[in-house]
């Protein structure tokens, strides 16, 4: 921060601690991924899940993505409400509530469902009959992350038969979020569900892969028609660790006020486990990067106090003093406020609400 008055002006106005994203950096990142996409040729369908914004999908789709990715149907409910359409919802959905909750966006939107398991599709041709029109479902598929997913080609095969064969639904293709390092096996478990559906008539019309880590194996699955990935919007230290993102393209910080300085090699932040979240970031040193003292570590939290390890600086932090911290976890950290404050470089531009938080259902 050059001029000194800024932060102390964007706290005056917003309190502290506050999280701030730049625009600019922002409107880089979308247009730098989408540029990615494009070269590889599959379509950017971005995944909300990070910015939880309306304003910020549109910012999105308005640079070339197709639709959106949501990880719950409250949040597609929300992306709708803002403008959004052609919303693919990565979840299995289950319950009579939701089920109809999804048969109403569907009435008003192109959405489209991901599925795992019979018994969540046997639940969602209500969804397509109160929406009076058909709803493409995708299989989610493992292919060695262990989470959601089928675990093999053969139950892939047998769920896309069973969509297929229901009323109200049509079988859309495959979703999945391969590890980084088994995009061979992902290749070989979507050649064979293609080639055993073939013979059916049925086509993979999405192929669908994820994650922000993963665009550096954007193009190299074969028949890959888009590609989900969320956290790249903002980014943060998980995101520079795995190599796909410097500090220049983190667009989020959090700006939080030094309260005390109880001892020469110890102070105290006003951002605790309740605003940068208690996440390790799978193995960081601390729980995030201050800009302004890069040698100084958050080695704790209570919820409302982050604790800082001041031993290795040889320029420590006053009280009073503004930092900017880039979070482990940029998305946990989104999902904890109702607003982000928005500026271009030393600009304060104003607020963003984060309209799709806590929607958790």
């Amino acid at each position: 921060m050059n001029n000194l008055a800024f932060p102390r002006d964007l706290l005056r106005q917003f309190g502290s601690p506050a999280v701030v994203i730049d625009l600019d950096v922002v409107e880089r990142n979308i247009a730098r991924i989408q540029a990615a996409c494009d070269a590889a040729g599959v379509a950017n369908r971005p995944h909300i899940k990070t910015h939880k914004s309306p304003l910020i999908a549109a910012m999105q789709r308005d640079a070339g993505a197709r639709g959106i990715t949501c990880q719950k149907l409250g949040e597609a409910e929300v992306m709708a409400d803002g403008g959004l359409d052609d919303i693919l919802i990565s979840y299995n959905i289950l319950g009579e509530d939701k089920v109809a909750r999804l048969g109403a966006l569907l009435g008003r939107v192109r959405v489209t469902v991901a599925a795992d398991n019979p018994v969540t599709v046997a639940g969602l041709p209500e969804a397509g009959r109160m929406a009076g029109r058909q709803l493409p479902v995708v299989v989610e598929c493992d292919t060695g992350r262990q989470r959601a997913g089928v675990e093999t080609p053969g139950e892939a095969i047998a769920l896309a038969r069973q969509i297929a064969a229901s009323p109200h639904l049509s079988f859309a293709g495959l979703l999945m979020y391969p590890p980084e390092d088994r995009w061979a096996e992902t290749q070989r478990f979507v050649d064979q569900v293609r080639a055993a559906l073939a013979s059916e008539g049925l086509t993979l019309d999405i192929v669908s892969t994820g994650g922000t880590p993963n665009l550096a194996n954007l193009g190299q699955l074969k028949g890959a028609t888009e590609h989900r990935a969320g956290t790249y919007v903002f980014n943060d230290r998980m995101m520079m660790a795995c190599g796909q993102a410097t500090l220049a393209d983190c667009a989020l910080t959090v700006h939080a006020t030094v309260v005390s300085r109880a001892a020469p090699e110890r102070g105290i932040l006003d951002a605790g486990s309740k605003t940068l979240t208690a996440d390790p970031g799978g193995g960081l040193d601390g729980f995030g990067y201050i800009l302004e003292h890069p040698e100084a570590r958050i080695h704790k939290f209570a919820e409302e106090h982050g604790f800082l390890d001041l031993s290795a600086c040889n320029d420590r932090p006053d009280v009073g003093d503004v930092v900017r911290i880039i979070p482990n976890h940029v998305c946990v950290v989104c999902n904890m406020v109702d607003r982000y404050v928005a500026v271009r470089g030393e600009t304060i531009i104003g607020e963003i609400p984060v309209a799709a938080r806590g929607r958790l259902s």
